[in-house]
């Protein structure tokens, strides 16, 4: 049973007494001077500014998250890119690959062609030469033949019957 229901309590002499009264008088000093009102305002200040904090940091959550999903979508558009223009390099080597093969079995075909031709040039040149040399080696025979045969007589009848068809033609 507390002590403030016994009757010895409430006798002025003793002390628990006087420290209960002053501890009502602090407490009714403290509503007087509204410190209660003041403790609350500033728990509700206090209230306030952590909601704040609170709503700012559910603000740049959500920031954060928009931006999260933003970069998750530029990431994947980067990769989407990044592999149509791999797909598009592979088939730009493909075709040029393909343009570089035929350019060469171009360039073949001419050069072999070219090569043909300088071939059948050096032929035609080689059997003018030889005919050339032929030519020069048979007139040198007939002149030697000639010559030989010049020094064996002394008049050449072809040129003697030649001469006298001179006379007649003239007239």
């Amino acid at each position: 049973m507390p002590a403030f229901f016994t009757g010895e309590f409430w006798d002025l002499a003793n002390a628990e007494f006087w420290v209960g009264a002053g501890l009502v008088v602090f407490f009714g000093i403290l509503v007087l001077v509204k410190v209660p009102a003041a403790i609350a305002a500033q728990l509700d200040g206090a209230a306030a500014r952590i909601q704040s904090e609170l709503d700012e940091a559910a603000r740049l959550r959500a920031e954060a998250e928009a931006l999260l999903a933003q970069i998750r979508a530029e990431k994947a558009e980067a990769e989407a890119q990044a592999a149509e223009m791999l797909a598009a390099a592979e088939a730009d080597a493909r075709l040029m690959e393909v343009e570089a093969k035929a350019k060469l079995e171009e360039t073949l075909t001419r050069r072999q062609a070219l090569a043909e031709r300088r071939i059948a040039q050096a032929e035609v040149q080689a059997v003018a030469e030889v005919k050339t040399a032929a030519a020069d080696l048979a007139a040198r025979a007939a002149e030697q033949i000639l010559a030989a045969r010049l020094a064996g007589q002394k008049s050449d009848p072809l040129l003697d019957a030649a001469i006298a068809q001179i006379g007649t033609r003239l007239n």
